[in-house]
């Protein structure tokens, strides 16, 4: 089952294919995390997906796009974002996960090209469907990135590079049509990055709604209203879950007993805490363990 690792200000731990390149390729399937659904976090990477089989809807900043067989999605870096399964669907789709740097080390050709992408707020995500005039372009780059990935031939991270700087020239372009005057980052993100790393930060403490609320200085009802827009659920079961998630890697990482796990989570009783997990994960903490211990 897969897990996102994340640090205490709510980035996403990214785990590279190798040391010290900072790139991640994956292909893979929706049910492979819990429910279908990844939790909502955001990273200084981009992050690039494309649809292989079946469909995914994908939420960016509170906003929900449906992707479609063939379609892909640009996340421009620190933005919220998550994906989760249409209709309780499978989707087999490929991620690919990069910093910039890995472009160039010019700094003209940052300053010139990457910076005014990285540091445009408005452009949050870029969504090309299949019908798309560069569509074609797009997914032969991505495409071609897997491939190298599956060969997994020596030095393929170079020929992967290659077809990124080619596809980072498609996101420029669209960059230099569409892009208006850079824009201040909205309160209301801010805000909502603010709780979800005060919850990771304090996840393990007695939390009410209104302490989550004042970590992003907006009142409960506003807070409500950011989780659901964000994260698309209310924030005690955003909560809930990150609990729940940070769980699932004691009870196969240390030996902990099951009631110490709950109480280091922050659930104050066992039976609660064994009620969420079974509608989470479809087993009890014990059988979790045991199916999940390393070999």
């Amino acid at each position: 089952m897969k897990m996102i690792d994340m640090m205490p200000d709510g980035s996403e731990i990214i785990h590279y294919d190798k040391p010290g390149i900072p790139l991640y390729i994956q292909t893979g399937e929706l049910s492979s995390y819990p429910n279908k659904r990844a939790l909502c976090h955001w990273h200084e990477d981009i992050e690039i997906i494309r649809i292989l089989q079946g469909s995914m809807n994908y939420y960016v900043n509170g906003q929900k796009i449906l992707l479609k067989e063939n379609d892909s999605i640009f996340i421009n870096t620190k933005q919220m974002h998550y994906g989760y399964s249409n209709q309780n669907q499978d989707c087999l789709f490929v991620c690919i996960l990069f910093h910039t740097s890995l472009i160039t080390k010019s700094s003209t050709l940052y300053h010139s090209y990457i910076r005014p992408v990285t540091e445009c707020r408005q452009l949050e995500y870029i969504h090309t469907q299949a019908s798309d005039q560069n569509a074609g372009k797009i997914t032969f780059c991505i495409d071609q990135i897997a491939e190298c990935k599956k060969q997994n031939t020596f030095g393929y991270e170079l020929t992967a590079c290659g077809y990124l700087s080619l596809l980072w020239n498609y996101i420029f372009e669209y960059y230099s049509r569409y892009s208006s005057p850079a824009q201040e980052t909205e309160p209301d993100l801010l805000s909502q990055r603010a709780m979800v790393s005060f919850i990771h930060q304090h996840y393990s403490e007695k939390l009410t709604l209104a302490d989550i609320a004042a970590s992003g200085n907006v009142c409960r009802n506003k807070c409500c209203l950011l989780f659901r827009e964000y994260a698309g659920q209310p924030p005690i079961d955003f909560l809930n879950i990150y609990r729940l998630k940070v769980s699932c890697d004691l009870l196969t990482r240390t030996s902990k007993s099951i009631t110490d796990i709950a109480l280091s989570c922050g659930f104050n009783h066992l039976s609660y805490y064994s009620k969420l997990f079974l509608q989470k994960y479809g087993c009890t903490p014990s059988e979790y363990r045991k199916l999940n211990l390393p070999e």
